[in-house]
């Protein structure tokens, strides 16, 4: 469901940060090493950060899922073979529950709530609808990455589970410019669009 974000509940919204982690931001994660570096993606959180605070101001909820390399006998990751081939270059230590890389990126710190999350959508075999249900909350305000990925099939599952949804629509990105903006429009037909410096205002003055 969409929603005239001037009407929101601060305290049963929440703003919820896919994937944005150190292993695929920071200048030492895992991505850098391979060489996938985005500039568009790395100016997020500076971007997201007064949405996160004007949200915390008014008694809201930030939600960080954080995509989850789980390791196995040795600490070796379980890695599906789709990722493996796409992204070679991942190894032991990356994305690894409580490790630096798995983290939320420092800038968006400290998180109410985090989720691991094993797939595209942060909902999948993961409790992040068990939590939000039990915190109250009923509005999401989603960004992250990559539009076409974790924030397209996150931001699908919250709107058929009828959580009211709005999308930060310079708060995400992906690799592709053209990419992001394809993923945008798609959906804006179940989510509200906003920019984060909208959202932030708006929520202030609630």
């Amino acid at each position: 469901m969409s929603l005239d974000l001037a009407t929101i509940d601060p305290k049963t919204t929440g703003l919820l940060i896919v994937d944005l982690q150190n292993d695929f931001l920071h200048a030492d994660g895992a991505y850098a090493r391979g060489g996938q570096k985005s500039a568009e993606i790395a100016a997020l959180p500076a971007r997201v950060k007064p949405v996160a605070d004007a949200l915390r101001a008014k008694g809201g909820w930030v939600i960080s899922t954080q995509f989850t390399l789980v390791p196995g006998k040795g600490g070796e990751p379980f890695i599906s073979p789709h990722l493996k081939e796409l992204r070679p270059f991942l190894t032991k230590g990356d994305f690894a529950p409580g490790g630096w890389g798995h983290s939320l990126v420092d800038t968006l710190q400290p998180a109410d709530l985090v989720i691991e999350k094993v797939a595209y959508s942060a909902f999948y075999m993961s409790r992040l609808e068990w939590v939000l249900r039990k915190a109250g909350i009923d509005t999401l305000i989603i960004c992250g990455i990559v539009t076409n990925g974790g924030v397209a099939s996150t931001l699908r599952e919250a709107h058929v589970r009828d959580f009211r949804t709005a999308l930060l629509t310079d708060g995400c990105a992906a690799f592709k410019t053209e990419t992001h903006d394809r993923s945008i429009a798609d959906l804006s037909t179940i989510a509200t669009p906003v920019t984060c410096a909208e959202a932030a205002a708006i929520i202030a003055g609630l």
